[in-house]
């Protein structure tokens, strides 16, 4: 039976782009940036996603927010499609993203109150006193003055002006946010502000989030559940606490023990990741991980390719001889 909190499904998604090349420009490849993700959300969770540079993380949020079309798959929220006729502007209203660099993002010959105020022009909501207040209220939700709505944004801060990113987000009144690594351009005393505002406005408005990060404490922070994704697919996903406590992956290993520690006492053994990541355009077969570090066991993710596995209750992980320590 389905579970009714489970509102946003993501399957067997896949975002190529095509590599061009020749006097006519055709096609010659393909970029693998997202091949083959599968997921699913719950009502009020926040799912982290984390993984190296270029592993597809930020096209796969793209594509669930409709800036970019998947080659194939699906994208279900609430049942409605992301690309779904005459659905577009409710999917739209009820799907918002944060970016990473809000400096870039926010229009800077725009007023605050004109940037947050947009979507509300855009879907028509509300006539111009409500807008107004409604406006109002947003920036106070997101701890700025009212005041504030009548400046641009390189009058303030940068984590002011991701504030104001929030703000713009929420201004239609989303069910679901997705971040794309909204905190690593601030700060780390502005990251934490940040953040504490995105838990409130979690708790106090009932919102689910997606969130991208490279920092792992700061997922472990925010999520509930963690999903590793390395050169376009998800390698590892469980509730947060069992991927740092029991990581089944040799990727996900990797990246934990990145993971820096206060106090300066304690030693921490780190896995040196050796070789160079793969090229997305010629992916290796088998297993990418395993391919990249030459691990023993290569030769056998050739025969068996990984697949996806429940090791424990919620714990998936990408199956391979060569990553994957058998159970026992």
């Amino acid at each position: 039976m389905k579970d009714e909190n489970e509102f946003l499904e993501v399957k067997d998604l896949r975002v190529h782009f095509p590599v061009r090349g020749g006097v006519f420009r055709k096609a010659i490849g393909a970029c693998k940036a997202v091949d083959g993700v599968g997921f699913s959300l719950q009502k009020g969770q926040t799912l982290g996603l984390v993984g190296e540079s270029g592993c597809g993380k930020s096209t796969l949020a793209k594509t669930i927010v409709r800036l970019v079309s998947p080659t194939s798959g699906e994208i279900l929220f609430k049942g409605m499609t992301n690309d779904e006729k005459g659905r577009q502007k409710d999917f739209c209203r009820a799907v918002q993203m944060v970016f990473q660099d809000p400096a870039e993002s926010l229009n800077s010959r725009m007023t605050v109150g004109s940037i947050i105020q947009e979507p509300l022009d855009i879907h028509g909501v509300g006539n111009m006193q409500e807008k107004s207040l409604r406006v109002q209220e947003i920036l106070e939700q997101v701890g700025l003055p009212p005041s504030s709505a009548r400046r641009y944004p390189f009058e303030f801060s940068g984590g002011q002006r991701q504030r104001i990113g929030i703000a713009r987000a929420l201004a239609l009144q989303p069910e679901l946010l997705v971040l794309d690594e909204p905190v690593s351009a601030l700060d780390v005393s502005v990251q934490s502000q940040v953040l504490n505002l995105l838990m409130d406005l979690q708790r106090d408005l009932g919102l689910s989030y997606l969130m991208i990060a490279h920092d792992l404490a700061v997922v472990r922070h925010i999520s509930d559940v963690i999903a590793v994704m390395y050169l376009g697919k998800i390698v590892e996903m469980a509730p947060a606490s069992r991927i740092f406590d029991n990581p089944r992956h040799a990727y996900t290993k990797a990246l934990l023990s990145a993971i820096p520690v206060a106090d300066p006492s304690l030693k921490k053994e780190k896995i040196i990741i050796s070789g160079d990541i793969p090229s997305p355009i010629n992916p290796p077969k088998g297993c990418a991980y395993g391919h990249r570090v030459s691990a023993l066991k290569y030769k056998e993710s050739l025969v068996e390719p990984p697949k996806w596995k429940e090791v424990f209750d919620s714990h998936w992980v990408l199956q391979c001889p060569c990553c994957v320590e058998p159970d026992g």
